[in-house]
C-alpha cells in the first residue's frame, strides 16, 4: 500500500467550516456530509466526545466459527502493511482487535481503538464502524472525513457482515490505519472479507434452505447466460429490494412496478420453485425495461446466499451467468417476518432520530418525521401550550385547548389544522377518546368513523376526497402524565392501519413521549433559571454623569449561564463598571451569579480599590467553593464547584483616569474618539476562587468622548473560534468613529455572535464624559486652624457664583467641620473640593489612614458632635481611601 490517500476534496477547512454553519456540499462527499449532519444532530463535539468502553462485549459461538479462519487470513495478508483489522459486534462495539504496526497501535491505544471502544456513529462520530452500520453498506472514512478530532489521524474502511438468512447485521469487520498509510484496496479487501463471512455462515444453514437456493439456481441455468448491462446504482438496487421484500410477503400480487432513477422503468415478477426433494419456496426477479432478461442486481463476485422467511440478500446464480436473484423464500411466513424486521428498523431509527435535541417543538417534529412514509402518510403532533412552555401538564381532555406543533405529509393533501393554530376536539372525536382513556384509538376506515367526522365535516369532506382513509391515534404519555396526542393517518398507502399496527404506533409514541418530556423538564429549569438570572441582573441605568452606557445580555441557546454586568456610581462622581462570569450553567450558576453581583455591590459601598475589591471577591468565591455558608441540608454537595472571572474599571471623570483589574478576563477595549481601537494591556489575575495571587491595576487615562467595552469570552470564543481570531473580529467591528454606545452594542452583536449561541454572552459599552472646569472647585489648606473661616468664605462664594445660594449656609457648616476636624486629628496637606455634579459634592482629602467614627454624644459630653451634624445635614456622607491618606465626602442634593 504505498499509495497514500489524501484528504478528499480539500478537507483541511471544510470539516471547520461545517462546524461553523458554513455551506460545505460540493467538498465533501454525500455520504460524509450525511454521518457530518446526523453527528451534530445527535450534539457531538469534535473535540470533546465521551466514548463508551466496555471490555465484556462478546460475539455468539456461530458467528466467530463462520469468521475466525478469513481473519486468520486476512491477518497475514495485512501483516506487513500497518494495518489492523477490528471485528465489531452489530451495535458497533470492538471485540477484537488483529494485527497492526507499532507506531499504529501506540496511536490507537491512545484513543482507546480497543477491545470495547464504542465506535457507532452516535458516539464517536463519523469512523468506518459506526457509519457503514447506518449506511448498511461498505464505506471510506479518511483523515478529516472523521468527525472526531481524536481519529482524524487515521484513514479505515468497514463493512457490515449480514446473517446471509436473515438479512440482520450480525457483525462490522473494519481495516485501519495511519491516514497516509491507506490505499483505496482497503475498501475491496473489507468487503471480500465481510462476504466470505457470510458465505462460511451460509453454510451452516439448514439443508432446506440450501434447497431453495439450488432450485432457484437450477431455473437460472435453463433461462441461460444473461449480461450485466443494467448500471444500476445504490440508490434502485435499494428500491428494487425493498419492493421485492412487500412482494414477496404479499399473497395475493405476483408483479410489482418500480420507477428507478434516469426515467427507468423495473418489473419485478414473483415465481414458485421446487426443490429436488419437493421443497417448496418462491423468488423474486428483476426485468429493466430495454432488458429482455432478468439483469443482475449483485455483482458476480459475492458466494451464493439465501433466505427463508422472506428476509432474504441479493444473490447471484454461481453459475456464471450474472445475478438475477432478488429474493427467495415462503411468502407464508415471510409477511410476518418482514413486517417484524420492518417494525424493528423503524423503531431503531426513531430511537436514533427522536430527542436528538432538548426542544419540544423539534422532538415533536422528529417523531413526524420518522413516521412519514415509512409508517403513515401524514402524521400530525398536537399538545397544549403548558407542556409547550415547560410547565406541569393538566389534566389533557376532550376539553383542553391544544396547538398543532408538528405536521408531515408525503403530499400536499387537504388538511384540517396546520401548525401553530389552536384548537380543541371534539369529545367524540378519536383524538379525544384516546387523550381520555390514555389508549390508542384505531380508525380503519375513517368514511364511516362519525366521531372523527363531526370535528369539522365541510373540512373533512375535502380531506376524504384526497384519498385519506385510515387513522390510528396515540397520547403521548410519559411518567403518568398524557402531554398530548400524536395522529398518524394513510392516504397513499391503499393498505388501511390493522390491528398490528397500533402497538408499533404505541412504541412510536412512547418513545416521542418522553422525549418530549426531558424536553419539557429542560425547557422549565431553563425558564426558571433565565427568570432568576434576569430578576438578579440590573434594571434599568443608574443615575450618574461619569459613562454614558449601553449593554446586552443573551443567554446561551441550551442553557442560562453566570455571565453578568454592572454600572456602580462611586462617591466623587466616579463610576464602577464591572463585568463577570461565573463557569457553567443552570440554577447553580445564577444562583452564585446572584451572589457575586451582591458581594461587588456591597464592596463598592466601601470605596475599595478595584484590586483590593478583587481580593476580597476572590476569598469569598473560595469560601462558597469549600461550602461555608452554601450547603443547604438534604441537599448534595458533589460537583457544586465555583469557578468565575472578572473585570473592574473605575473612572474618575475628573481626572479622566480610568483604574481596571482583572482575574482571569478577556482583555478589556478602548475605542478612542478617532475609531482606532486598542486592547489594554491589563495584568491577568488568575481567575476567582484560586486564592494566594496579588491582582494588579493599571491605570490609564482615556480621551472626552472614549468608549469603553466589557464583554465575556461568550462574545469572542466558542468552539469553532478561538479567542485571538474572535479579538480580531472584535476589533474589526468596533473601529468606528463617533458611533453611539447602543449602535456600537447592536453593530458588534450582529457581527460577532451566531443565531445560536453556545456561550451566554454579557456586554458592556461605556462612553466617558468629564466634569470641566466650570464644576470643579477645590483649595489647598495649610495646617492651620486660621484656615477654617477662608474655607468658609470661599465655599460661600464659589456656590454664589454657581446661583447655589440655598446651599450656602449648609455646605458652610459642613466644610468648616471637615476641615476642623481634618486639622486637628489628621496630618499632611489638607484640600477641599466642590463638585457639581447630580448632587452637591463636598470633599476634604488629608494625608492620615484613621477615619473618622459617628457617635452619638451625651449630654455632659464637649466634643463629638460634629460628624453627626454632618451626617443630619447631608443625604450621603462616607469615607474613601487613597494612596496617600483619605477622604470625607458629603452628597447634598441640588434644589
Amino acid at each position: 500500500m504505498s499509495v497514500a490517500w489524501d484528504d478528499i476534496g480539500g478537507l483541511v477547512d471544510a470539516h471547520e467550516r461545517f462546524l461553523a454553519g458554513a455551506r460545505v456540499d460540493s467538498e465533501v462527499r454525500d455520504s460524509v456530509l450525511a454521518s457530518w449532519k446526523r453527528c451534530r444532530s445527535a450534539g457531538l463535539e469534535p473535540d470533546r466526545l465521551d466514548i463508551p468502553y466496555d471490555p465484556d462485549v462478546v460475539l455468539g459461538e456461530r458467528f466467530l466459527r463462520a469468521a475466525e479462519p478469513v481473519l486468520g487470513q486476512l491477518a497475514d495478508s495485512l501483516a506487513e502493511l500497518g494495518t489492523t483489522i477490528a471485528l465489531c459486534d452489530g451495535r458497533g462495539r470492538i471485540v477484537q482487535r488483529l494485527g497492526g504496526g507499532r507506531a499504529l497501535l501506540a496511536r490507537l491505544d491512545a484513543v482507546r481503538f480497543a477491545p470495547g471502544f464504542d465506535a457507532s456513529e452516535q458516539a464517536a462520530g463519523t469512523n468506518g464502524v459506526g457509519t457503514a452500520l447506518v449506511e448498511r453498506g461498505p464505506v471510506q472514512v479518511v483523515g478529516r472525513e472523521h468527525f472526531a478530532d481524536c481519529l482524524q489521524p487515521f484513514a479505515c474502511v468497514g463493512a457490515p457482515v449480514r446473517d446471509p438468512l436473515s438479512g440482520r447485521i450480525e457483525a462490522v469487520l473494519d481495516l485501519t490505519c495511519l491516514r497516509d498509510d491507506g490505499d483505496p484496496i482497503m475498501l475491496r479487501l473489507v468487503s471480500e472479507a465481510a462476504q466470505a463471512i457470510e458465505g462460511r455462515l451460509l453454510e451452516q444453514s439448514t439443508q432446506r434452505e440450501r434447497a431453495l437456493l439450488a432450485a432457484y439456481r437450477q431455473a437460472g441455468r435453463e433461462s441461460g447466460p444473461e449480461s450485466d448491462g443494467s448500471g444500476l446504482g445504490r440508490i434502485d438496487l435499494a428500491v428494487l429490494r425493498e419492493k421485492a421484500e412487500a412482494l414477496l410477503a404479499s399473497p395475493h400480487r405476483i408483479l410489482d412496478e418500480v420507477n428507478l432513477t434516469g426515467g427507468r422503468t423495473a418489473t419485478l415478477m414473483r415465481r414458485k420453485v421446487v426443490g429436488a426433494a419437493g421443497e417448496t419456496g418462491v423468488v423474486v426477479e428483476a426485468r429493466i425495461l430495454g432488458h429482455p432478461r432478468p439483469v443482475p442486481l449483485t455483482p458476480p463476485t459475492p458466494p451464493p446466499t439465501a433466505a427463508t422467511a422472506g428476509l432474504a440478500t441479493p444473490a447471484d446464480t454461481g453459475d456464471g451467468s450474472g445475478g438475477r436473484l432478488v429474493l427467495v423464500g415462503e411468502p407464508g411466513v415471510g409477511r410476518l417476518a418482514l413486517l417484524a424486521r420492518r417494525r424493528l428498523e423503524l423503531l431503531h431509527e426513531a430511537g436514533a432520530r427522536i430527542g436528538a435535541t432538548l426542544d419540544v417543538t423539534r422532538t415533536a417534529e422528529e417523531l413526524a418525521e420518522v413516521a412519514v412514509p415509512r409508517f403513515a402518510d401524514f402524521t400530525a403532533v398536537d399538545l397544549p401550550d403548558a407542556v409547550l412552555n415547560g410547565e406541569e401538564p393538566a389534566a389533557v381532555g376532550a376539553d383542553v385547548p391544544l396547538r398543532r406543533v408538528a405536521l408531515r405529509s408525503r403530499h400536499d393533501e387537504p388538511r384540517l389544522y396546520h401548525v401553530g393554530d389552536g384548537f380543541a376536539y371534539v369529545a367524540s372525536t378519536p383524538q379525544a377518546r384516546s387523550l381520555e382513556s390514555g389508549r390508542a384509538v384505531l380508525e380503519p376506515v375513517l368514511s364511516e368513523a362519525g366521531g372523527w367526522y363531526a370535528q369539522d365535516p365541510v373540512r373533512l369532506d375535502r380531506v376524504l376526497a384526497a384519498g385519506t382513509h385510515s387513522l390510528i391515534t396515540v397520547p403521548l404519555r410519559a411518567r403518568g402524565a398524557t402531554l398530548g396526542v400524536v395522529s398518524f393517518y394513510r392516504c397513499a398507502n391503499p393498505a388501511p392501519f390493522e390491528d398490528d399496527d397500533l402497538s408499533l404506533a404505541q412504541e412510536l409514541a412512547g418513545r416521542a413521549a418522553m422525549c418530549i418530556d426531558n424536553a419539557r423538564r429542560f425547557t422549565r429549569e431553563h425558564n426558571t433559571a433565565l427568570a432568576l438570572q434576569r430578576s438578579l441582573l440590573p434594571r434599568g441605568r443608574p443615575e450618574q454623569s461619569a459613562v454614558e452606557v449601553a449593554y446586552r445580555y443573551l443567554p446561551a441557546q441550551a442553557d442560562v449561564g453566570g455571565d453578568w454586568f454592572d454600572v456602580i456610581p462611586l462617591s466623587g462622581a466616579r463610576v464602577a463598571l464591572v463585568v463577570g462570569d461565573v463557569v457553567g450553567h443552570g440554577l447553580h450558576a445564577a444562583a452564585t451569579m446572584g451572589r457575586l453581583r451582591t458581594a461587588v455591590h456591597n464592596f463598592c459601598s466601601l470605596d475599595l480599590p478595584p484590586d483590593d475589591l478583587l481580593t476580597h471577591l476572590d476569598d469569598l468565591v473560595g469560601r462558597l467553593d469549600r461550602g461555608e455558608g452554601w450547603a443547604v441540608e438534604g441537599a448534595p454537595q458533589e460537583n457544586c464547584g465555583i469557578g468565575a472571572t472578572c473585570l473592574v474599571a473605575v473612572y474618575d471623570p475628573v481626572s479622566r483616569r480610568c483604574a481596571l483589574t482583572r482575574a482571569g478576563h478577556p482583555l478589556p477595549a478602548v475605542v478612542s474618539p478617532d475609531g482606532s481601537v486598542d486592547f489594554v494591556d491589563l495584568p491577568s489575575g488568575p481567575p476567582l476562587g484560586l486564592g494566594g495571587m496579588p491582582f494588579e491595576t493599571a491605570e490609564l487615562e482615556l480621551a472626552e468622548g472614549s468608549q469603553l467595552v466589557l464583554y465575556t469570552d461568550g462574545l469572542v470564543e466558542d468552539r469553532h473560534r478561538d479567542i485571538d481570531a474572535g479579538l480580531d473580529r472584535l476589533r474589526s467591528v468596533l473601529r468606528c468613529a463617533g458611533r453611539p454606545p447602543e449602535d456600537t452594542c447592536e453593530a458588534v452583536l450582529d457581527a460577532m455572535l451566531p443565531a445560536r449561541p453556545s456561550d451566554d454572552v454579557a456586554l458592556l459599552v461605556a462612553r466617558t464624559h468629564v466634569l470641566g472646569p466650570d464644576r470643579v472647585a477645590q483649595w489647598d489648606l495649610p495646617s492651620d486652624p486660621a484656615v477654617v473661616s477662608r474655607s468658609r468664605a470661599a465655599v460661600t462664594g464659589q456656590l454664589a457664583a454657581c446661583g447655589l445660594d440655598d446651599l450656602a449656609f449648609t455646605t458652610e457648616l459642613v466644610a468648616s467641620e471637615l476641615v476642623t476636624n481634618a486639622i486637628r486629628h489628621a496630618t499632611g496637606p489638607v484640600q477641599l473640593r466642590l463638585l457639581r455634579d447630580r448632587a452637591l459634592i463636598c470633599e476634604v482629602s488629608d494625608g492620615s489612614g484613621t477615619s473618622p467614627r459617628l457617635r452619638r454624644a451625651r449630654s455632659e459630653d464637649e466634643g463629638g458632635r460634629g460628624l453627626f451634624l454632618v451626617a443630619q445635614l447631608t443625604e450621603r456622607w462616607g469615607t474613601r481611601y487613597t494612596p496617600h491618606g483619605k477622604v470625607i465626602w458629603t452628597e447634598q442634593p441640588l434644589p
